[in-house]
């Protein structure tokens, strides 16, 4: 999050005058004179930005406070700090997703403490693998694919194709399209990859998961993925017909024109329509234009009477 060159220089300049030792809550009477005074100027006490102490950081771990832990977490980045390791691990199980997510950003960057074995990371993967309670193991699943190691991607896979929660297996999806990996390669007893078997599961929200991570993955391995996903418009959940036409679009599967211009003329819900006459404009079928013309003189939505001419212009 320290990616501003500007700030990264002056938290490099405050921490060579020795500054940093300073407080946090002291600010507002040390923030004067000195080293802080020479790279600040006359900058109010108060807007002073101070790097956290190992002791703040254990202190505000506990304090369930979302934008103080995110505040000091940050603040705190290049801080090493066993004890520390120790006060924010337990908040990637927090009920609060910020939470969650600084925490696991916090622990990626330790250069000890986090990795090695029998510490968090592997503590995280038996969690997601082993755990009673599914909660737990959709949190540690989020947490993996935010620590953004590639050894999470086995456990995840597994984890998406095999528990026994939907609640797990849409977290697992999500996980492995936040480490850019569909899971082909992750070495599961499945004959299916990770995200097409995502694609075939019972429930929808679990189908859309695999379907948003596979929008996020560079390269998709399995050929099976995209005919699979097709066969996903017949679903009975708009949404999930929503997500398989954009994903489609996204992919320029013309394989699918067919089916999804036939959604696009007949299916009950104008935000699918209206994703399905985008997605024809971008398979730029000419003989896709009958169907358009007539879209476009009689849908009842007038966003999708819209977007079906722009789709004609593209023809």
């Amino acid at each position: 999050m320290f990616t501003n060159k500007i700030r990264a220089s002056i938290l490099g300049t405050i921490a060579a005058t020795g500054a940093l030792v300073l407080a946090t809550e002291a600010r507002s009477t040390t923030a004067t004179g000195g080293g802080v005074q020479a790279v600040y100027g006359n900058l109010p006490a108060d807007q002073v930005e101070f790097l956290s102490t190992p002791d703040r950081i254990v202190s505000v771990a506990g304090s369930g406070a979302p934008t103080l832990i995110w505040q000091t977490l940050e603040h705190g980045e290049k801080v090493e700090c066993m004890e520390c390791i120790g006060a924010v691990a337990p908040l990637l199980y927090d009920s609060n997703a910020k939470n969650r997510e600084i925490s696991a950003w916090w622990l990626r960057r330790r250069a000890f403490g986090v990795f090695g074995p029998g510490e968090v990371y592997s503590q995280t993967i038996d969690t997601l693998g082993s755990d009673p309670d599914p909660t737990r193991r959709g949190y540690a699943a989020s947490a993996l694919g935010e620590f953004l190691d590639g050894a999470g991607i086995a456990p995840l896979a597994t984890a998406g194709m095999t528990d026994s929660d939907p609640g797990v297996r849409a977290a697992a999806m999500s996980a492995l399209g936040r480490l850019n990996d569909d899971g082909t390669n992750s070495g599961t007893v499945m004959s299916q990859n990770a995200l097409t078997h995502g694609l075939t599961d019972s429930v929808d929200t679990v189908q859309v998961a695999a379907m948003e991570a596979a929008g996020r993955v560079s390269t998709l391995n399995d050929s099976t993925f995209a005919p699979t996903l097709a066969s996903t418009l017949g679903s009975s959940d708009p949404l999930v017909r929503k997500h398989a036409v954009q994903l489609l679009d996204e992919m320029v599967y013309t394989a699918s024109d067919a089916a999804v211009l036939a959604i696009a003329k007949n299916d009950s819900d104008p935000t699918v329509r209206l994703a399905a006459c985008h997605a024809i404009g971008a398979f730029g079928n000419p003989q896709d234009m009958a169907t358009l013309q007539y879209i476009a003189a009689h849908d009842s939505s007038s966003l999708v009477v819209d977007m079906a001419n722009i789709a004609l212009q593209r023809l």
